[in-house]
């Protein structure tokens, strides 16, 4: 029965993979298949700093899913990117408040992505704040989302100058000490 599973193993191809071009274009591992469609749509999860070689990014994770084969090399497309649990609930304190939002937007090419962001306020605020915040910061993503295309949003999360603005015009209605994306799927 072992030397079946091993002929098994012994005939995989290992195919290179490799990211979107908005993330780079090296190599960031290998999958083993029996053949060419064992490995189109399927899923890899990596660690955004594997990709961009930057510790501030090590607790964000990035799904990506193979949409083309070509020789030995697998090509990917941006699936999802995701806050690792264990950061976004360290981030929430004692006499502090978390606001969630779920956002549906398009950007100006007309893809459709989904954004789930967390808000951390210095200091416990009641509901109608929240609500007040939730609603702004929804605007904001829309607005920005709509003159913005996918790949320019994401580099725009990823160096935190969206984040700087959404703070900035929230701001008037609680001090947000904390903004962060919690999952973007597209």
């Amino acid at each position: 029965m072992a030397s079946k599973s091993g002929e098994k193993w012994k005939s995989k191809v290992w195919f290179n993979v490799y990211p979107p071009k908005l993330l780079g274009e090296s190599a960031i591992g290998e999958i083993p298949a029996n053949d060419e469609k064992g490995v189109m749509g399927r899923l890899i999860k990596v660690s955004m700093s594997w990709i961009t070689h930057k510790p501030e990014h090590s607790f964000m994770l990035v799904g990506l899913r193979v949409k083309s084969v070509s020789g030995n090399s697998a090509n990917t497309e941006l699936d999802y990117i995701e806050q690792t649990y264990s950061y976004i609930h360290s981030l929430i304190r004692r006499h502090s408040s978390a606001i969630y939002t779920v956002d549906s937007l398009t950007d100006k090419s007309g893809r459709n992505f989904v954004l789930k962001l967390l808000a951390v306020t210095s200091g416990k605020i009641r509901t109608p704040k929240k609500t007040a915040i939730r609603k702004s910061l929804g605007d904001f993503t829309k607005e920005f989302s709509s003159s913005h295309t996918v790949e320019e949003f994401l580099n725009a999360m990823l160096d935190n100058s969206f984040q700087s603005e959404a703070i900035r015009r929230v701001t008037n209605i609680a001090h947000v000490s904390k903004l962060e994306l919690k999952r973007i799927e597209l």
